[in-house]
């Protein structure tokens, strides 16, 4: 039998959730929503949430693929935070589509930058992203580069380097900044004698600084509910830091994945998530562990 103390902290992160970036775009597809009843297509699920998206399935927005996007013509279609290539602009140009442009201005500020390194550095570099192939993030990026870029997630991907030709360096903006200072580091050490090594950090600081606040957090409490869906990239990242930190760290996709015990004997209970999780959901499992714990007493 499970035993809970007599009143357990239950704390919430305050600085868990939403990043401003998918913030905005979900309220541009609500504001969409409301202002008619013309079908609202979002290109991709709007954040890597299941709950989230069926939230707004269920007000009106139905999610596509690029493939359905093809078979559409003059209808609305909201981009989200994550941005796209030039090739879907032009795809809804062609077919008579409305862009509703929800890309993260900090996303959109980086495709820009890499696409003036490739249409106008005259030395010709090659473009690396640090970034997860197949991301829709880094698919965009890549884009902007007539899909030459080189996308590499670990020093073991870095052979798919040409090391006596120049180099500049981007990354994902959700990538961890350990990583891109691992990631510089080895490139610099291996490209040959002359070659111009550049590197930009355009990881997002509001991710990036949830890194450590979260590894304090994570430190404060003796278990950890991380709450997040099972796609989220950023989700994979700020659990593995919190469970470095606390090894009773568990990953839950909301309150009906909570497991009453996971807090077996704990004393404080901290529930935090990754940039892609609505408040709401935290708030739900903060209630199914409130709700154990008053049945246990």
């Amino acid at each position: 039998m499970n035993e809970v103390p007599c009143t357990p902290v239950v704390e919430i992160d305050a600085r868990s959730g939403f990043c401003h970036g998918v913030v905005t775009a979900i309220r541009k597809a609500e504001e969409e929503l409301e202002r008619t009843d013309a079908p609202l297509y979002c290109l991709g699920d709007i954040v890597h949430n299941s709950d989230e998206v069926e939230r707004l399935e269920r007000k009106g927005l139905s999610t596509i693929t690029h493939g359905d996007m093809e078979g559409l013509n003059g209808v609305r279609v909201l981009l989200r935070a994550h941005g796209e290539p030039p090739s879907t602009y032009e795809m809804a140009r062609r077919k008579g589509i409305e862009i509703i442009d929800a890309t993260c201005p900090v996303v959109l500020q980086l495709q820009r930058r890499i696409k003036e390194t490739y249409d106008n550095d005259a030395s010709g570099p090659q473009i690396v992203i640090y970034g997860k192939a197949g991301h829709a993030e880094v698919n965009g990026l890549v884009g902007q580069t007539n899909g030459e870029a080189i996308v590499v997630e670990n020093p073991d991907q870095l052979d798919r380097i040409n090391f006596t030709r120049d180099i500049a360096l981007y990354s994902q903006t959700t990538m961890p900044l350990s990583g891109f200072a691992e990631m510089t580091r080895e490139i610099d050490r291996r490209k040959a004698p002359g070659v111009v090594f550049r590197y930009f950090d355009t990881i997002c600081r509001q991710v990036a600084n949830r890194v450590d606040h979260l590894r304090e957090f994570a430190g404060t409490h003796d278990v950890i509910l991380f709450v997040a869906g099972a796609k989220s990239s950023n989700g994979k990242v700020l659990y593995n830091e919190c469970r470095d930190i606390n090894p009773r760290t568990y990953l839950v996709s909301g309150a009906s994945g909570f497991d009453p015990s996971c807090i077996s004997g704990a004393g404080s209970i901290g529930i935090c998530g990754a940039t892609s999780t609505p408040r709401w959901l935290m708030e739900q499992v903060r209630d199914a562990v409130n709700a154990y714990i008053k049945s246990r007493s």
